[in-house]
């Protein structure tokens, strides 16, 4: 190899500079950096180091510069990870979906199984809202009512005096 060669490759060419195949010098030696992969995707570089640091995505390769080097597979499965948290798993399910998936298996009934779940956790959470909605209405209602009855405030006493046959929302079941 040239030692032209050997020197771009350690240094990289300047920012911006394509090359024939119309990538950047980053992308032809080795890897998006970590900013380049963070905009590529859609997330800050602090979360991809998050991810990194918790397991969710590998350690990427480094450069003889130190800096990560990430390919083609850390952008598929950052976006799977953006995916999935928009869809509320906490990062430890997508840990596991993803090691299902490396493990060489079919994670699909896995990650039904937990969009289920969450769905459930959502319906039971929408119950509670619609319910502390009501309450609070009631409570704005109430107050004019009974002016002046109240150690603090009516609109938080005259609804727990109205509502004492009603559960505290958190000992409901979902």
């Amino acid at each position: 190899m040239a030692v032209a060669q050997v020197e771009t490759r350690m240094d990289g060419p300047s920012p911006g500079i394509r090359g024939a195949d119309g990538r950047n010098g980053d992308e032809v030696n080795g890897g998006l950096k970590i900013g380049q992969l963070a905009r590529q995707v859609g997330v800050t570089a602090k979360a991809i180091r998050f991810y990194e640091a918790k397991r969710v995505l590998p350690r990427p390769t480094r450069g003889a510069n130190g800096y990560r080097l990430y390919g083609q597979d850390a952008v598929e499965t950052l976006t799977f990870v953006k995916q999935a948290a928009g869809l509320g798993l906490t990062l430890a399910e997508i840990r596991e979906i993803i090691a299902i998936r490396q493990g060489g298996g079919p994670p699909c009934r896995h990650v039904r199984r937990l969009l289920q779940d969450k769905a459930r956790e959502l319906d039971a959470k929408l119950r509670d809202l619609i319910e502390m909605r009501r309450l609070i209405r009631r409570s704005l209602g109430l107050e004019s009512r009974q002016p002046g009855r109240a150690a603090v405030c009516p609109h938080i006493e005259a609804a727990s005096r109205g509502g004492r046959d009603a559960p505290p929302l958190s000992d409901r079941k979902a």
